[in-house]
Protein backbone atom coordinates (compact mmCIF):
# COMPACT_ATOMS: atom_id res chain seq x y z
CA UNK A 1 0.00 0.00 0.00
CA UNK A 2 1.25 3.24 -0.97
CA UNK A 3 0.85 6.40 1.74
CA UNK A 4 0.88 9.48 0.82
CA UNK A 5 0.45 11.71 3.53
CA UNK A 6 0.43 15.02 2.09
CA UNK A 7 -2.55 14.52 0.23
CA UNK A 8 -5.45 17.11 2.05
CA UNK A 9 -8.48 16.87 -0.77
CA UNK A 10 -9.25 13.64 -2.63
CA UNK A 11 -12.05 13.07 -4.97
CA UNK A 12 -14.15 9.80 -5.10
CA UNK A 13 -16.15 8.96 -7.98
CA UNK A 14 -18.66 6.34 -8.33
CA UNK A 15 -18.40 5.98 -12.19
CA UNK A 16 -22.10 3.66 -13.03
CA UNK A 17 -22.97 2.37 -15.84
CA UNK A 18 -26.84 5.24 -15.85
CA UNK A 19 -25.24 7.28 -13.72
CA UNK A 20 -22.40 8.35 -11.83
CA UNK A 21 -21.39 11.10 -8.50
CA UNK A 22 -18.57 12.62 -6.92
CA UNK A 23 -17.90 13.41 -3.63
CA UNK A 24 -14.78 15.65 -2.15
CA UNK A 25 -12.65 14.34 1.02
CA UNK A 26 -10.95 17.19 2.91
CA UNK A 27 -10.60 18.34 6.29
CA UNK A 28 -11.41 14.77 7.70
CA UNK A 29 -15.46 15.15 5.93
CA UNK A 30 -16.98 13.95 3.51
CA UNK A 31 -19.35 16.19 0.99
CA UNK A 32 -21.17 15.39 -2.26
CA UNK A 33 -20.49 17.50 -5.51
CA UNK A 34 -23.20 19.33 -7.88
CA UNK A 35 -21.91 17.50 -10.94
CA UNK A 36 -24.88 18.15 -13.93
CA UNK A 37 -27.59 20.09 -14.58
CA UNK A 38 -31.03 18.13 -14.84
CA UNK A 39 -32.42 17.12 -18.37
CA UNK A 40 -34.70 20.33 -18.34
CA UNK A 41 -31.39 22.30 -17.61
CA UNK A 42 -33.57 24.94 -14.93
CA UNK A 43 -31.44 22.07 -11.77
CA UNK A 44 -28.51 21.50 -10.58
CA UNK A 45 -27.80 17.67 -9.62
CA UNK A 46 -25.54 15.37 -7.40
CA UNK A 47 -26.18 12.44 -10.37
CA UNK A 48 -24.74 12.93 -14.14
CA UNK A 49 -25.95 10.66 -16.43
CA UNK A 50 -23.15 8.21 -17.94
CA UNK A 51 -23.57 8.72 -21.37
CA UNK A 52 -21.60 10.74 -24.60
CA UNK A 53 -22.64 12.68 -27.40
CA UNK A 54 -20.21 13.41 -30.44
CA UNK A 55 -22.39 15.86 -32.61
CA UNK A 56 -21.44 16.13 -36.37
CA UNK A 57 -19.82 19.02 -36.02
CA UNK A 58 -17.26 17.19 -33.86
CA UNK A 59 -18.22 18.57 -30.26
CA UNK A 60 -18.02 16.23 -27.54
CA UNK A 61 -20.75 16.51 -24.96
CA UNK A 62 -21.81 14.43 -21.44
CA UNK A 63 -24.49 14.05 -19.01
CA UNK A 64 -27.75 15.98 -19.20
CA UNK A 65 -26.04 18.04 -21.91
CA UNK A 66 -25.25 15.18 -24.26
CA UNK A 67 -28.87 14.46 -24.19
CA UNK A 68 -30.21 17.66 -24.74
CA UNK A 69 -28.19 18.40 -27.62
CA UNK A 70 -28.79 15.01 -29.08
CA UNK A 71 -32.66 15.30 -28.82
CA UNK A 72 -31.94 18.51 -30.51
CA UNK A 73 -29.62 17.84 -33.23
CA UNK A 74 -32.95 15.45 -34.15
CA UNK A 75 -30.81 12.40 -33.37
CA UNK A 76 -28.01 12.92 -35.55
CA UNK A 77 -24.52 12.19 -34.53
CA UNK A 78 -23.57 9.62 -32.16
CA UNK A 79 -24.95 8.85 -28.57
CA UNK A 80 -23.42 6.43 -26.03
CA UNK A 81 -24.82 4.95 -23.22
CA UNK A 82 -23.61 1.94 -20.81
CA UNK A 83 -20.17 2.20 -21.88
CA UNK A 84 -18.80 0.98 -18.40
CA UNK A 85 -20.33 -2.04 -19.52
CA UNK A 86 -17.68 -2.46 -22.81
CA UNK A 87 -14.93 -2.26 -19.94
CA UNK A 88 -14.29 -6.14 -20.05
CA UNK A 89 -15.30 -6.90 -23.62
CA UNK A 90 -11.94 -7.71 -25.00
CA UNK A 91 -13.09 -7.33 -28.79
CA UNK A 92 -14.11 -3.61 -27.87
CA UNK A 93 -11.04 -2.50 -28.76
CA UNK A 94 -11.77 0.79 -30.45
CA UNK A 95 -14.51 2.40 -32.18
CA UNK A 96 -14.58 5.08 -35.18
CA UNK A 97 -16.40 8.29 -34.50
CA UNK A 98 -16.44 10.66 -37.14
CA UNK A 99 -13.04 10.05 -38.43
CA UNK A 100 -11.52 9.79 -34.72
CA UNK A 101 -10.75 6.58 -33.38
CA UNK A 102 -11.45 6.13 -29.80
CA UNK A 103 -10.60 3.17 -27.11
CA UNK A 104 -12.52 2.01 -24.15
CA UNK A 105 -10.37 4.24 -22.14
CA UNK A 106 -10.97 7.46 -24.08
CA UNK A 107 -14.18 7.34 -23.27
CA UNK A 108 -14.38 6.95 -20.13
CA UNK A 109 -11.67 9.20 -19.57
CA UNK A 110 -14.14 12.12 -21.26
CA UNK A 111 -16.68 11.40 -18.42
CA UNK A 112 -13.67 11.12 -15.84
CA UNK A 113 -12.59 14.33 -17.12
CA UNK A 114 -16.01 16.26 -16.71
CA UNK A 115 -16.58 14.93 -13.29
CA UNK A 116 -12.76 16.14 -12.21
CA UNK A 117 -13.60 19.22 -13.51
CA UNK A 118 -16.81 20.10 -11.14
CA UNK A 119 -15.09 18.77 -8.56
CA UNK A 120 -11.74 21.34 -9.15
CA UNK A 121 -14.02 24.27 -9.31
CA UNK A 122 -16.12 22.81 -6.05
CA UNK A 123 -12.76 23.18 -4.41
CA UNK A 124 -11.32 25.90 -5.83
CA UNK A 125 -7.94 23.81 -6.94
CA UNK A 126 -6.27 20.85 -8.43
CA UNK A 127 -7.09 17.75 -7.18
CA UNK A 128 -5.30 14.16 -8.57
CA UNK A 129 -6.25 12.01 -6.46
CA UNK A 130 -9.30 9.58 -6.16
CA UNK A 131 -10.82 6.58 -5.23
CA UNK A 132 -12.82 4.88 -7.66
CA UNK A 133 -15.50 2.27 -6.85
CA UNK A 134 -15.86 -0.89 -9.05
CA UNK A 135 -18.30 -3.73 -8.66
CA UNK A 136 -17.30 -6.93 -7.20
CA UNK A 137 -17.52 -8.67 -10.36
CA UNK A 138 -16.71 -6.64 -14.24
CA UNK A 139 -16.99 -10.39 -15.50
CA UNK A 140 -16.87 -14.03 -13.73
CA UNK A 141 -13.83 -14.41 -16.45
CA UNK A 142 -11.04 -13.39 -14.31
CA UNK A 143 -8.46 -12.03 -16.98
CA UNK A 144 -11.72 -10.19 -18.13
CA UNK A 145 -12.22 -8.61 -14.80
CA UNK A 146 -8.62 -7.71 -14.21
CA UNK A 147 -8.35 -6.13 -18.11
CA UNK A 148 -11.86 -4.01 -16.79
CA UNK A 149 -10.24 -2.92 -13.75
CA UNK A 150 -6.93 -1.91 -16.00
CA UNK A 151 -9.19 -0.04 -18.52
CA UNK A 152 -10.74 2.17 -15.67
CA UNK A 153 -7.38 2.78 -13.93
CA UNK A 154 -5.91 4.32 -17.63
CA UNK A 155 -9.30 6.21 -18.26
CA UNK A 156 -8.44 8.16 -14.75
CA UNK A 157 -4.78 8.59 -15.77
CA UNK A 158 -5.90 9.71 -18.97
CA UNK A 159 -8.45 12.37 -17.01
CA UNK A 160 -5.35 13.55 -14.95
CA UNK A 161 -5.37 11.43 -11.92
CA UNK A 162 -2.16 10.46 -10.59
CA UNK A 163 -2.99 8.71 -7.15
CA UNK A 164 -5.65 6.42 -8.25
CA UNK A 165 -7.24 3.52 -5.72
CA UNK A 166 -10.23 0.90 -5.94
CA UNK A 167 -12.87 0.21 -3.57
CA UNK A 168 -15.78 -2.42 -4.31
CA UNK A 169 -19.10 -0.65 -4.61
CA UNK A 170 -21.03 -2.46 -1.78
CA UNK A 171 -18.18 -1.68 0.50
CA UNK A 172 -18.37 1.70 -0.52
CA UNK A 173 -22.20 2.13 0.02
CA UNK A 174 -21.86 0.28 3.82
CA UNK A 175 -19.13 2.86 4.89
CA UNK A 176 -22.35 5.50 4.00
CA UNK A 177 -24.43 3.81 5.95
CA UNK A 178 -21.80 3.18 9.20
CA UNK A 179 -22.34 7.35 9.35
CA UNK A 180 -26.13 6.76 10.27
CA UNK A 181 -25.26 5.11 13.28
CA UNK A 182 -24.67 6.66 16.69
CA UNK A 183 -21.22 6.33 18.31
CA UNK A 184 -20.39 2.78 19.56
CA UNK A 185 -23.68 1.13 17.48
CA UNK A 186 -22.30 -1.44 16.14
CA UNK A 187 -24.31 -4.18 13.22
CA UNK A 188 -23.93 -6.43 10.80
CA UNK A 189 -25.53 -5.56 7.74
CA UNK A 190 -25.89 -6.65 4.33
CA UNK A 191 -25.73 -4.18 1.56
CA UNK A 192 -26.74 -4.97 -1.87
CA UNK A 193 -26.01 -2.39 -4.38
CA UNK A 194 -27.72 -2.43 -7.74
CA UNK A 195 -26.57 -0.75 -10.51
CA UNK A 196 -27.64 -0.67 -14.33
CA UNK A 197 -24.84 -3.50 -15.20
CA UNK A 198 -24.53 -5.22 -12.24
CA UNK A 199 -25.64 -5.97 -8.44
CA UNK A 200 -23.04 -6.42 -5.88
CA UNK A 201 -23.31 -7.34 -2.21
CA UNK A 202 -21.19 -7.63 0.70
CA UNK A 203 -22.06 -8.67 4.11
CA UNK A 204 -20.28 -6.19 6.39
CA UNK A 205 -19.65 -5.33 10.43
CA UNK A 206 -20.07 -1.15 10.76
CA UNK A 207 -19.26 1.02 13.55
CA UNK A 208 -20.87 4.27 15.01
CA UNK A 209 -18.52 6.88 15.87
CA UNK A 210 -14.76 7.69 16.08
CA UNK A 211 -12.06 4.85 15.91
CA UNK A 212 -9.08 3.81 13.63
CA UNK A 213 -10.51 2.89 10.05
CA UNK A 214 -7.01 2.33 8.45
CA UNK A 215 -7.65 -1.05 7.96
CA UNK A 216 -11.42 -2.53 7.08
CA UNK A 217 -10.68 -5.35 5.38
CA UNK A 218 -11.37 -7.96 8.72
CA UNK A 219 -14.87 -6.19 8.67
CA UNK A 220 -15.59 -7.76 5.55
CA UNK A 221 -17.32 -10.75 5.94
CA UNK A 222 -18.14 -11.53 2.53
CA UNK A 223 -18.30 -10.32 -1.19
CA UNK A 224 -20.04 -11.28 -4.24
CA UNK A 225 -21.71 -10.25 -7.46
CA UNK A 226 -23.84 -11.01 -10.56
CA UNK A 227 -23.95 -9.44 -14.28
CA UNK A 228 -27.31 -8.64 -13.78
CA UNK A 229 -29.04 -5.15 -12.94
CA UNK A 230 -31.24 -2.44 -14.37
CA UNK A 231 -29.98 -2.56 -18.37
CA UNK A 232 -30.75 -6.38 -18.56
CA UNK A 233 -34.56 -6.04 -17.46
CA UNK A 234 -34.40 -3.69 -19.85
CA UNK A 235 -33.46 -5.71 -22.66
CA UNK A 236 -35.50 -8.96 -21.47
CA UNK A 237 -38.51 -6.37 -21.94
CA UNK A 238 -37.12 -5.61 -25.37
CA UNK A 239 -36.90 -9.25 -26.23
CA UNK A 240 -39.66 -10.77 -25.15
CA UNK A 241 -42.77 -7.26 -25.86
CA UNK A 242 -40.92 -5.42 -28.42
CA UNK A 243 -38.28 -6.90 -30.81
CA UNK A 244 -41.63 -8.75 -32.98
CA UNK A 245 -41.86 -4.98 -34.11
CA UNK A 246 -38.09 -5.43 -35.74
CA UNK A 247 -38.19 -8.53 -37.21
CA UNK A 248 -37.57 -10.89 -34.32
CA UNK A 249 -40.23 -13.52 -35.70
CA UNK A 250 -39.54 -12.47 -39.65
CA UNK A 251 -38.25 -15.03 -41.94
CA UNK A 252 -36.31 -14.51 -45.32
CA UNK A 253 -35.41 -16.61 -48.08
CA UNK A 254 -31.77 -16.84 -49.20
CA UNK A 255 -31.21 -16.33 -52.84
CA UNK A 256 -31.61 -18.79 -55.05
CA UNK A 257 -33.36 -21.17 -52.69
CA UNK A 258 -37.29 -21.86 -51.85
CA UNK A 259 -36.46 -22.35 -48.02
CA UNK A 260 -38.13 -20.17 -45.13
CA UNK A 261 -34.74 -19.35 -42.84
CA UNK A 262 -34.77 -17.02 -39.26
CA UNK A 263 -33.92 -13.70 -39.15
CA UNK A 264 -30.34 -13.83 -37.70
CA UNK A 265 -30.61 -13.61 -34.17
CA UNK A 266 -27.38 -11.89 -33.27
CA UNK A 267 -29.10 -8.68 -35.70
CA UNK A 268 -32.11 -8.86 -32.59
CA UNK A 269 -30.18 -10.00 -29.71
CA UNK A 270 -27.74 -7.24 -30.37
CA UNK A 271 -30.56 -4.82 -30.65
CA UNK A 272 -31.80 -5.59 -27.65
CA UNK A 273 -28.81 -4.46 -25.63
CA UNK A 274 -28.87 -0.88 -25.74
CA UNK A 275 -25.21 -0.07 -25.70
CA UNK A 276 -24.27 -2.67 -28.25
CA UNK A 277 -26.21 -0.89 -31.16
CA UNK A 278 -23.99 1.14 -32.24
CA UNK A 279 -22.31 -2.07 -33.40
CA UNK A 280 -25.05 -2.70 -36.07
CA UNK A 281 -24.25 0.76 -37.98
CA UNK A 282 -20.72 -1.39 -39.28
CA UNK A 283 -21.26 -1.93 -42.89
CA UNK A 284 -21.15 -5.04 -43.79
CA UNK A 285 -24.31 -5.24 -40.87
CA UNK A 286 -26.18 -2.98 -42.31
CA UNK A 287 -25.91 -4.27 -46.18
CA UNK A 288 -26.96 -7.73 -44.61
CA UNK A 289 -30.57 -6.02 -43.20
CA UNK A 290 -30.70 -4.82 -47.07
CA UNK A 291 -30.22 -7.96 -48.31
CA UNK A 292 -32.61 -9.65 -46.76
CA UNK A 293 -35.24 -6.65 -46.98
CA UNK A 294 -35.37 -8.19 -50.38
CA UNK A 295 -37.02 -11.52 -49.63
CA UNK A 296 -38.19 -10.86 -45.97
CA UNK A 297 -42.19 -12.30 -44.96
CA UNK A 298 -42.40 -8.96 -43.19
CA UNK A 299 -40.71 -6.23 -44.83
CA UNK A 300 -42.20 -3.13 -42.66
CA UNK A 301 -40.33 -5.02 -39.51
CA UNK A 302 -37.03 -4.93 -41.64
CA UNK A 303 -38.00 -1.42 -42.34
CA UNK A 304 -38.53 -0.42 -39.02
CA UNK A 305 -35.02 -2.10 -37.91
CA UNK A 306 -33.15 -0.37 -40.73
CA UNK A 307 -34.57 2.61 -39.20
CA UNK A 308 -33.85 2.49 -35.54
CA UNK A 309 -30.07 1.73 -36.57
CA UNK A 310 -29.87 4.65 -39.32
CA UNK A 311 -32.11 7.57 -37.20
CA UNK A 312 -30.75 6.61 -34.16
CA UNK A 313 -34.18 5.39 -32.66
CA UNK A 314 -32.54 3.44 -29.58
CA UNK A 315 -32.32 5.52 -27.41
CA UNK A 316 -35.91 6.84 -27.31
CA UNK A 317 -36.97 3.61 -27.50
CA UNK A 318 -35.28 2.45 -24.28
CA UNK A 319 -36.35 5.27 -22.73
CA UNK A 320 -39.67 4.08 -23.16
CA UNK A 321 -38.96 0.79 -22.39
CA UNK A 322 -37.16 1.72 -18.83
CA UNK A 323 -40.17 4.20 -18.14
CA UNK A 324 -42.87 1.32 -18.23
CA UNK A 325 -40.33 -0.83 -15.96
CA UNK A 326 -40.36 2.28 -13.61
CA UNK A 327 -44.00 2.83 -13.54
CA UNK A 328 -44.58 -0.96 -12.60
CA UNK A 329 -42.57 -0.69 -9.62
CA UNK A 330 -45.41 1.18 -8.32
CA UNK A 331 -48.79 -0.36 -10.31
CA UNK A 332 -49.37 -3.14 -11.36
CA UNK A 333 -49.61 -2.28 -15.73
CA UNK A 334 -47.40 0.15 -17.74
CA UNK A 335 -47.66 0.29 -21.28
CA UNK A 336 -44.39 0.98 -23.14
CA UNK A 337 -44.98 4.05 -25.60
CA UNK A 338 -43.18 5.14 -28.90
CA UNK A 339 -43.81 6.60 -31.60
CA UNK A 340 -40.80 7.51 -34.14
CA UNK A 341 -41.12 7.82 -37.85
CA UNK A 342 -44.27 5.60 -39.57
CA UNK A 343 -43.85 2.99 -36.27
CA UNK A 344 -46.42 3.33 -33.29
CA UNK A 345 -45.86 1.15 -30.24
CA UNK A 346 -48.22 0.55 -27.59
CA UNK A 347 -47.36 -2.25 -26.05
CA UNK A 348 -48.70 -3.23 -22.42
CA UNK A 349 -47.39 -4.97 -19.87
CA UNK A 350 -47.70 -5.97 -16.37
CA UNK A 351 -46.02 -6.70 -13.01
CA UNK A 352 -46.69 -10.46 -12.96
CA UNK A 353 -45.74 -10.50 -16.89
CA UNK A 354 -42.87 -8.55 -16.42
CA UNK A 355 -41.40 -10.91 -13.29
CA UNK A 356 -42.40 -13.79 -15.56
CA UNK A 357 -40.36 -12.29 -18.38
CA UNK A 358 -36.99 -11.73 -16.08
CA UNK A 359 -37.40 -15.29 -14.13
CA UNK A 360 -34.41 -16.24 -15.03
CA UNK A 361 -32.50 -12.78 -14.18
CA UNK A 362 -34.65 -12.90 -10.62
CA UNK A 363 -33.01 -16.43 -9.97
CA UNK A 364 -29.42 -15.33 -10.66
CA UNK A 365 -29.54 -12.48 -8.58
CA UNK A 366 -31.22 -14.74 -5.69
CA UNK A 367 -28.34 -17.18 -5.81
CA UNK A 368 -25.78 -14.97 -5.05
CA UNK A 369 -27.89 -13.09 -2.33
CA UNK A 370 -27.51 -16.63 -1.00
CA UNK A 371 -24.58 -17.21 -1.32
CA UNK A 372 -23.06 -14.30 -0.03
CA UNK A 373 -25.18 -14.90 3.55
CA UNK A 374 -23.49 -18.24 3.10
CA UNK A 375 -20.01 -16.92 2.80
CA UNK A 376 -20.38 -14.70 5.96
CA UNK A 377 -20.56 -17.39 8.15
CA UNK A 378 -23.61 -16.10 9.80
CA UNK A 379 -27.23 -17.09 9.34
CA UNK A 380 -29.98 -14.38 7.98
CA UNK A 381 -30.85 -13.97 11.24
CA UNK A 382 -27.77 -12.97 12.65
CA UNK A 383 -27.36 -10.18 10.23
CA UNK A 384 -28.38 -7.10 12.21
CA UNK A 385 -29.85 -4.68 9.19
CA UNK A 386 -29.88 -5.07 5.23
CA UNK A 387 -29.81 -1.79 3.32
CA UNK A 388 -30.29 -1.54 -0.77
CA UNK A 389 -29.19 0.99 -2.42
CA UNK A 390 -29.62 2.14 -6.97
CA UNK A 391 -32.78 2.35 -8.57
CA UNK A 392 -33.13 -1.70 -9.44
CA UNK A 393 -33.74 -2.01 -5.67
CA UNK A 394 -37.05 -0.27 -5.80
CA UNK A 395 -38.72 -2.89 -8.06
CA UNK A 396 -40.66 -5.02 -5.54
CA UNK A 397 -39.60 -8.59 -6.28
CA UNK A 398 -36.32 -7.81 -5.29
CA UNK A 399 -37.40 -6.02 -2.12
CA UNK A 400 -39.33 -9.27 -1.78
CA UNK A 401 -36.16 -10.86 -1.81
CA UNK A 402 -34.88 -9.33 1.12
CA UNK A 403 -37.93 -9.14 3.14
CA UNK A 404 -38.32 -13.47 2.86
CA UNK A 405 -35.22 -13.78 4.12
CA UNK A 406 -34.57 -11.07 6.57
CA UNK A 407 -37.91 -9.73 7.17
CA UNK A 408 -39.43 -6.69 6.59
CA UNK A 409 -38.57 -5.22 9.95
CA UNK A 410 -34.14 -5.09 8.86
CA UNK A 411 -34.78 -3.29 5.72
CA UNK A 412 -33.27 0.39 5.73
CA UNK A 413 -33.11 2.61 2.38
CA UNK A 414 -30.23 5.02 2.68
CA UNK A 415 -29.61 7.85 -0.04
CA UNK A 416 -30.19 5.05 -2.97
CA UNK A 417 -28.67 6.78 -5.78
CA UNK A 418 -25.28 8.45 -4.60
CA UNK A 419 -24.76 6.46 -1.27
CA UNK A 420 -21.68 4.63 -3.26
CA UNK A 421 -20.18 7.80 -4.75
CA UNK A 422 -20.38 9.22 -0.80
CA UNK A 423 -18.76 5.96 0.72
CA UNK A 424 -15.70 6.58 -1.62
CA UNK A 425 -14.95 9.38 0.07
CA UNK A 426 -15.51 7.78 3.17
CA UNK A 427 -12.98 5.19 1.85
CA UNK A 428 -9.99 7.47 1.66
CA UNK A 429 -9.03 7.45 5.21
CA UNK A 430 -8.05 3.53 4.30
CA UNK A 431 -5.90 4.29 1.58
CA UNK A 432 -4.05 7.49 2.53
Amino acid sequence: MVVIMDLQIVFGIDFGTTNSALSVYRNGGVEMVEVDDTISGDQVSDLMRSVLYFSEEKEIFTGSEAIRQYVGDGAEGRFMQSIKTFLPNRSFQNTEIFGARYGIDDLVAIILKKLKARGEAHVGCSVDSVVLGRPVVFSTDAEKDALAEQRLEKAARKAGFKHIWFQYEPVAAALTYEETLSAGQERTVFIGDFGGGTSDFTVIRVKGGAFDRSDRRSDVLSLGGVYVAGDKFDSQIMWDKVAHYFGRYARYQPMGKRQWHDIPTTLIKTLCQWHRIPLLRARDTRELIRVLKRSTDNRPALDHLESIIEDNFGFALFQAIEKAKCELSGCEQSTICFNEGDLSIAEPINKSEFETLNSDNFEQIERCIDEVIVQSGLTAAQIDAVSLTGGTSKIPYIQNLFVERFGADKSENHNAFTSVAHGLGSSVPLFV
